[in-house]
């Protein structure tokens, strides 16, 4: 939905904690965007922990997005098309707020919205992450915010925090309970919810003592990794510094304007491949940065802090869509030949001889499907199941969905293919993932989409999303077909073959 806003739309005024904020009524509802949460991270905040913003006086409008961070385009250049252009501002650190009213005695449930993006791109100012159905049906307070990313975010730094990029999040976070009463917002019922790296990132706040007590329920839509060890994460920034003839260091680094870091972060991905030897997984991964398991910040994995109980006072919904990988496949036809399918199940299989092992599950399975299933089992799937599981081992409640509808046009055979359910959820049909769906929207895709939005608004209002907690012994899954059912968890083939892979932090190998 586009918002109907212009100059003369009358204002909405709030307070916050460093000083009074305009924005404005845009379709019935009051919009503030681009509030700062934290002080812009140039000069000596660069690749430090976010500082506080200083109060200011009067009134700070809030009509406009904040600068997305800069950005590491190197997937658009994979794929031929023209590049997004670059923001040169330095204001990256804002949230964004849309509420029924910003009226403090009603307390409505909040949903805060952490992007995707392979943590290297995307921004909060994304047409397809407008909340506006979601705040409207759900009657709740939708924020949404920008964080650090790729080398300025997630690059392991000497002389720098690790996980800056979550760091931020956590700020966004302490601000929302800092402040967003006075939205109509309750402070004691916060829901965080993200996709792809979003999810990630969700998990790793679940991980995090930073995190904690910020927020009581969480959404992880298509959850995966990779998480980093120190050392790996050392190596790739060692790769990265080296493009521009310097040392991995804060010091070095903060010579380099951001947007061209980010450049040297797209650089470093030529001959990525070659480096599977000593990268690993990373190394046939479309992203070179991923949160780190520094043993402070991030502790350890999601899936072991919640299997020890870090979950444990906190709702979870986790899923993912059955064909993620399939929006990854390659453009030119045949690209996907029975060598890349046997390198895709030597770098990512989770058994010995894994190729045939998958053949022998899913025989009538063609090589690029097999391609797809390897992929979407080992960077989504699995890693979504595992999450629930680990949920409910640490004594959490649990809730698993999977994806089914697949996208209709006949022009891109995507499937239920990761990203689907953006446009499910946020009800956007005419951009991004939502043009997949074809014109008119298929009637099926506006059933599920209501039902997205029901399910989601009552978790974040009561902690049941409408259908059965997950257990280990019965795996109960809300299935989002034509029509939604409930079954025991679809894809058992896949779960049996990764039943003994452990998912970790991915280690340097020499």
């Amino acid at each position: 939905m586009t918002a109907e806003v212009s100059e003369q739309s009358p204002a909405a005024e709030a307070h916050t904690t460093t000083g009074r904020i305009q924005g404005r009524w845009e379709n019935g509802l009051a919009v503030f965007r681009g509030i700062p949460f934290a002080a812009p991270p140039v000069g000596d905040a660069r690749f430090a922990a976010p500082r506080r913003v200083p109060r200011w006086d009067g009134v700070r409008e809030a009509f406009a997005f904040g600068t997305c961070a800069p950005q590491d385009y190197a997937v658009f250049r994979d794929q031929g098309g023209p590049l997004p252009a670059q923001s040169t501002g330095t204001d990256w650190l804002t949230l964004n707020v849309w509420t029924p009213a910003p009226d403090r005695a009603a307390l409505r449930p909040v949903m805060v919205w952490i992007h995707g993006g392979a943590y290297k791109l995307g921004s909060s100012d994304d047409s397809a992450y407008d909340p506006q159905q979601i705040v409207r049906e759900g009657e709740l307070v939708v924020v949404s915010c920008n964080y650090r990313l790729g080398v300025e975010g997630f690059a392991a730094i000497g002389g720098a925090p690790a996980n800056r990029g979550l760091l931020d999040q956590v700020a966004a976070l302490e601000w929302v309970r800092e402040n967003i009463a006075e939205f109509g917002g309750d402070p004691d019922q916060v829901t965080v919810f993200g996709e792809s790296a979003g999810a990630g990132s969700v998990a790793a706040l679940l991980a995090m003592p930073s995190a904690a007590g910020l927020f009581h329920r969480a959404v992880a839509q298509s959850f995966g990794g990779p998480f980093l060890s120190p050392e790996l994460a050392a190596d790739v920034a060692a790769v990265i510094a080296a493009r521009r003839g310097l040392r991995p260091t804060a010091t070095d680094l903060s010579t380099v304007e951001p947007v061209d870091l980010a450049m040297a972060g797209e650089e470093a991905t030529v001959g990525q491949r070659e480096r599977v030897d000593r990268w690993g997984q990373l190394a046939d991964h479309p992203s070179l940065f991923g949160p780190v398991v520094d043993g402070d910040v991030l502790p350890t994995t999601p899936w072991q802090a919640l299997a020890a109980g870090a979950g444990r006072g906190i709702e979870l919904i986790a899923g993912h869509t059955r064909d993620e990988y399939r929006l990854f496949l390659p453009p030119r036809p045949g690209a996907i030949d029975a060598q890349e399918v046997s390198r895709a199940f030597a770098v990512h299989g989770p058994v010995p001889d894994a190729e045939a092992a998958y053949r022998a599950a899913f025989p009538s399975a063609s090589a690029e499907q097999l391609w797809v299933l390897v992929r979407s089992d080992w960077l989504f799937r699995m890693p979504s199941l595992r999450l629930a599981e680990s949920q409910a081992l640490g004594g959490g409640q649990a809730y698993l969905y999977e994806l089914t509808w697949p996208a209709p046009s006949a022009a891109t055979p995507f499937g239920a293919c990761h990203g689907l359910d953006l446009p499910l959820l946020f009800g956007d049909f005419t951009t991004g993932f939502g043009q997949m769906l074809g014109t008119p929207t298929p009637a099926e895709a506006l059933e599920l989409s209501a039902r997205f939005r029901t399910s989601w608004t009552a978790f974040a209002a009561t902690g049941d999303p409408g259908w059965p907690a997950f257990a280990p012994e019965h795996r109960l899954t809300q299935v989002f077909g034509a029509p939604p059912t409930v079954a025991a968890y679809p894809e058992e083939s896949a779960r049996r073959l990764w039943q003994d892979y452990e998912f970790r932090a991915l280690p340097l190998r020499a």
